[in-house]
């Protein structure tokens, strides 16, 4: 059985299951309640059950819409009309434009001029104002600041606020409900938005939680070792989603809540897009295969157990495919 409570762990807050529970109510009419799939072939190359939560098939084709309708549903009469802005790989981005375009909100967008073109034309379609900068924290940074200087708009972060974690674990929700019997869940970590909401969704069940970033942008696991948040490493991983380092809110929840963060291979990446455009049907961008390649990986550590999965997204140039690429 689901259990509502969060009450039962020491030292809980607000932040924790009663909010996801109520964003959950809140966004539902807005989102898209996305289908968890299950492959007999890929139970049986990973030794165990695998159900895979399709956020690349929610609106927009990631799991960030879902925070960013939360945190626009929030805001006052005052904050719609002046409008909002946020800095994105282009998930977020995106999510927070087709949320913007849906609630009457004008949404500005701040986005690596190296981003995939699928990102930066989602953005466009709904309707932000784009502005393409320089990859990496710093130009983010600096551009936030611009704007926030500005003083009319209200920012958007792509992950580290109570309502957008609130809303990225309503994802989570969805599948322990449709599979409560899980052994474990698994979760991309960029900055941790989507991490943080499933590990508060998984430890209220009793269910472990593991996170997992690529080799090339290990920041992640190196602020858990250190016990203080790193700063991200050079933006040179396919997987574009999760090239930031955490907050301040995601970060001990991350810190006290997930299992362990697993690393894995550009190779290895590739080859799990590639088995989960073959078994699934579905497309799967890097930074969601992620989960895949990871069980793949560690295989005899996660062998005959019942896994949920979540694939965060699937925007990807369909013209130039990463395992066609060698």
């Amino acid at each position: 059985m689901f259990v509502t409570s969060w009450q039962h762990i020491a030292g809980a807050d607000d932040l924790h299951l009663n909010l996801i529970l109520r964003a959950e109510k809140l966004i539902e009419p807005y989102i898209a309640q996305t289908p968890v799939l299950n492959c007999p072939v890929l139970d049986r190359e990973a030794g165990a059950r695998l159900w895979f939560k399709c956020e690349s098939l929610q609106k927009t084709g990631a799991f960030k819409f879902r925070g960013a309708c939360h945190a626009l549903l929030q805001l006052t009469p005052e904050q719609r009309a002046a409008g909002v802005f946020t800095v994105s790989s282009g998930n977020h981005g995106a999510a927070l434009a087709h949320a913007g375009q849906l609630l009457g909100v004008r949404v500005r967008v701040a986005v690596p001029h190296n981003a995939p073109e699928v990102k930066k034309e989602n953005i466009a379609h709904f309707g932000a104002e784009m502005t393409e900068i320089e990859p990496g924290m710093a130009a983010r940074e600096a551009q936030i600041a611009r704007w926030e200087a500005e003083g009319s708009q209200l920012y958007i972060p792509p992950y580290d606020h109570p309502l957008i974690i609130a809303g990225q674990g309503t994802a989570a929700l969805e599948l322990i409900k449709a599979h409560p019997a899980l052994d474990g869940l698994i979760s991309p970590l960029g900055g941790g938005g989507l991490l943080s909401g499933t590990a508060m969704v998984g430890h209220s069940q009793g269910i472990p939680v593991w996170g997992v970033e690529p080799e090339l942008a290990a920041d992640g696991k190196a602020s858990i070792t250190a016990n203080a948040i790193q700063p991200a490493m050079p933006p040179i991983s396919m997987c574009d989603g999760l090239l930031t380092n955490l907050g301040q809110h995601t970060f001990p929840i991350i810190r006290d809540y997930v299992r362990d963060i697993l690393l894995v291979s550009e190779d290895e990446v590739k080859y799990a897009m590639h088995r989960i455009w073959q078994r699934l049907k579905i497309t799967a961008e890097p930074s969601a295969a992620v989960v895949l390649a990871a069980v793949l990986k560690h295989r005899a550590y996660f062998e005959g157990q019942s896994l949920g999965l979540i694939l965060s997204g699937g925007n990807v140039n369909l013209s130039r495919l990463p395992w066609q690429e060698d």
